[in-house]
């Protein structure tokens, strides 16, 4: 348990103390000014009213000693007698805005962090006003506030942790600018951590059945994906708002406002930064999907992660609920899903590193995900591709490990052409309609599977053995189209 001691209370306000007394370990203040040590004590915190430089007002033992006076001479005597009361204390010490240079100075030698108000102003100055991020949000909110309607912020279809909780995100940065949304898919959620982060953090998503009609939503904004028909059910020439996304896009991607950045690990990163630039506490609920979101997405900070999706999680961890997060992660297995990661098992065909096995038909296609997963896992194995057919069409999901090939480039080379395919460097996937195929009676079945072996895996393989090794370059884009287009 940590215990910490705040000595004086002035350029460190109340709300600061309080803070400190809501997270684990001890709190006490000792104060020269009696008001502020009564409220404390009305406020459940241990407080002393007598002269912080006394050191017979300090308890025993502390493990941070913080120095939180007005005064910057005053903070360094109080630091001083601190230091030599506690010298095995983390000290951090307030310094002041009416000193001179010298106690400054001799406030920082004695003290191991200090926290300089003139310095923190400007940096939030900077922060609001000049900087990338600030330019970044700015063009956003514009683009919310200037929406006259509801916001329909669409997710791509059968949508992941890293979908759901980037739309949850965005739905509370579109209220800040007084916007209401709906956060929107098509498809449906199978995948049981998915269906268990649903329900457990009992979110308030839409169901669409098909377009929404044209007064509906005054505005539509696509997270995680960025393009409208393109893993989504929405027209091709739907006119788009917000485009938010980590994957590299394989085409041209149109809004009034896109944030494409490829080198962070989930998109709930880029969201996490959106609010915590703009000062939105994140609800339990928001924060646990964003958290949840993350490491789905970096398979548990292994996978393409990046520093900025550390600090991300940083942020949210004091908001989520860990309980809760531990019941997402370890839901029940679906036998539907067993038997199709049975089904991957023993119709694999492997040559060489590469990995591809044909399930047949499907009932849950987040279960391709989890069979690539758990076949990349096999010794030797260093790309793994399943797939099966659900509803008249070739969903494909694809694991990479090593760099030997950018997996998201081979797909679209390979079933691009006859379908729709993209994501990273080590996870892709890819739709591919079947067509008058899909019309073959019951006693056609394993021809039909034939010939879907036929196109996918041969197509890949084909593709593979041409394919160089090359790094990928990361995409990190925004811009904004004027209002009025």
């Amino acid at each position: 348990m940590v215990r910490r001691l705040v000595l004086g209370c002035g350029g460190l306000e109340g709300s600061f103390v309080e803070t400190l007394a809501d997270r684990p370990g001890s709190v006490v203040v000792v104060t020269d000014r009696k008001g502020r040590a009564d409220d404390f004590r009305a406020d459940g915190v241990a407080a002393t009213a007598g002269d912080p430089n006394d050191p017979t007002n300090y308890p025993e033992h502390t493990d941070v000693v913080i120095v939180g006076g007005d005064s910057t001479d005053e903070n360094r005597d109080v630091a001083r007698t601190a230091r030599d009361h506690f010298p095995d204390a983390s000290l951090v010490v307030y310094l002041g805005t009416d000193g001179s240079e010298s106690a400054r100075a001799e406030i920082e030698r004695v003290a191991d962090e200090t926290i300089d108000p003139t310095r923190l102003v400007a940096d939030r100055i900077y922060d609001a006003v000049g900087s990338s991020h600030s330019e970044r949000l700015n063009r956003l909110m514009r683009v919310l506030r200037s929406l006259d309607g509801r916001l329909a912020i669409v997710m791509h279809d059968n949508p992941d942790p890293d979908a759901i909780a980037s739309g949850l995100a965005l739905q509370a940065i579109s209220k800040r600018a007084n916007v209401e949304s709906d956060v929107c898919y098509f498809g449906d959620i199978s995948h049981q951590e998915n269906r268990a982060l649903v329900n457990l953090l009992d979110l308030n998503l839409r169901v669409l059945d098909g377009t929404p009609e044209p007064d509906e939503y005054a505005g539509f904004a696509l997270v995680d994906h960025s393009r409208p028909g393109v893993n989504d059910r929405l027209p091709a020439d739907t006119t788009v708002d917000i485009v938010v996304d980590h994957h590299p896009p394989r085409a041209p991607v149109e809004a009034r406002y896109v944030d494409l950045r490829s080198g962070v690990g989930a998109t709930s990163t880029l969201l996490t930064e959106y609010l915590r630039r703009l000062g939105i506490v994140p609800s339990t609920q928001v924060a646990t999907a964003l958290l949840f979101g993350i490491q789905v997405d970096t398979n548990d900070f292994t996978r393409e992660v990046s520093t900025a999706d550390f600090e991300a999680a940083a942020y949210l961890f004091p908001h989520v609920d860990t309980d809760l997060l531990a019941r997402v992660e370890t839901p029940s297995m679906t036998s539907d899903t067993m038997e199709t990661l049975a089904r991957s098992i023993a119709n694999r065909d492997v040559r060489g590193e590469v990995l591809t096995s044909n399930v047949g038909d499907i009932r849950e296609r987040d279960a391709l995900a989890q069979a690539a997963d758990y076949l990349l896992g096999m010794d030797g194995v260093d790309v793994s591709v399943v797939y099966g057919l659900m509803d008249g069409t070739v969903y494909v999901s694809g694991r990479a490990h090593g760099g030997r090939v950018d997996l998201g480039e081979m797909f679209r080379d390979a079933l691009g052409p006859i379908g729709s395919a993209g994501g990273h460097a080590d996870m892709a996937g890819a739709q591919i309609p079947l067509g008058i195929l899909d019309d073959v009676g019951d006693d056609s079945r394993e021809s039909l599977a034939t010939i879907v072996t036929d196109i996918v895996a041969g197509r890949l393989f084909e593709t593979l053995e041409h394919a160089p090794s090359t790094p990928r370059l990361d995409v990190d884009v925004t811009f904004e189209y004027p209002l009025d287009k």
